[in-house]
């Protein structure tokens, strides 16, 4: 029979196993801070591990520290766009409209509850661009030339890219100057995670020589559970500081706040979800101080 310990050392090999096969380290980026303004693709083609939860909150926490920021929601199911109050059936106009039509994103974008953030929002109508945009025009650059006349405006943008690896996710990490990827704490997370670090390569190489995978953020930590201290354990030893030392702990007012139309901070400001996605925000934005408008 075998012991706990050598159960426990199976999963970690296993975990590693996952990782060695399926995910080559990133190049190591510069520590240093990037100047503002910050266009950061929020992705991971697979859905359930916290991708739109990290946009808001990191959004709405950066926007506490008075940064100006936008989000993007290129995801068709709109969870960032209701998550902040939004009605997708009430939008004058959409992101649909600004990559399909050539509407300008100042008349996309709508203030949210909390000052300093704004989104651009999704519509259902997003579910057919992928198809849409096959023919197009430049279609993978779409996004990038409907963000350059707010380049100015905000501090930060996050584009909250779909849950896949199809042209509107491309449109994201062609518009953005780096990457940020959540992980959740749990083995098959980390699945698919080398296709989507060849994609941003891709991007890279043909698309947007700028891009860089910046970040990784661990999410849905679970203190109960042996596999979330080997998940956190192997993908930092894997990818060294390109993951955040702020870890986002699984919890129910996390879970509950979307329901709410609210980020975090501003749903449950106390908790243990809105102190860690504060954490977050400090060191994703280095400190770097607020420009001058």
């Amino acid at each position: 029979m075998s012991s706990v310990g050598e159960g426990g050392e199976r999963e970690r090999a296993a975990i590693s196993g996952v990782l060695d096969q399926d995910a080559a380290p990133p190049p190591t980026p510069s520590r240093a801070v990037p100047p503002l303004p910050r266009w950061i693709a929020v992705a991971n083609q697979k859905g359930g591990v916290g991708k739109t939860t990290t946009a808001v909150n990191l959004g709405a926490c950066l926007a506490e520290l008075d940064y100006r920021v936008l989000i993007v929601d290129l995801d068709p199911q709109g969870n960032a766009t209701t998550g902040l109050g939004l009605n997708p059936r009430e939008l004058d106009a959409s992101m649909y409209d600004v990559i399909l039509n050539d509407v300008a994103i100042e008349d996309c974008v709508e203030p949210s509850a909390v000052r300093n953030l704004f989104v651009a929002p999704a519509s259902l109508d997003l579910a057919g661009a992928e198809i849409e945009l096959v023919p197009a025009f430049s279609r993978e650059l779409r996004l990038r030339r409907a963000l350059e006349p707010v380049t100015d405006d905000y501090d930060f943008v996050l584009i909250d890219c779909p849950p896949s690896l199809g042209l509107l996710t491309i449109n994201g990490l062609a518009a953005a100057t780096e990457v940020l990827v959540p992980i959740q704490c749990e083995y098959y997370a980390l699945e698919g995670l080398g296709q989507l670090l060849r994609n941003v390569g891709l991007v890279q190489r043909n698309l947007n020589p700028r891009l860089e995978l910046r970040t990784i953020v661990l999410v849905m930590y679970d203190a109960r559970t042996k596999l979330s201290d080997q998940v956190v354990r192997e993908v930092r030893d894997h990818f060294g500081d390109t993951v955040c030392r702020i870890v986002i702990p699984r919890t129910v007012r996390l879970s509950e706040a979307p329901s709410y139309g609210q980020p975090i901070v501003a749903f449950d400001p106390t908790s243990r979800g809105a102190i860690a996605y504060r954490e977050l925000a400090k060191e994703v934005s280095g400190g770097a101080p607020q420009r001058t408008r």
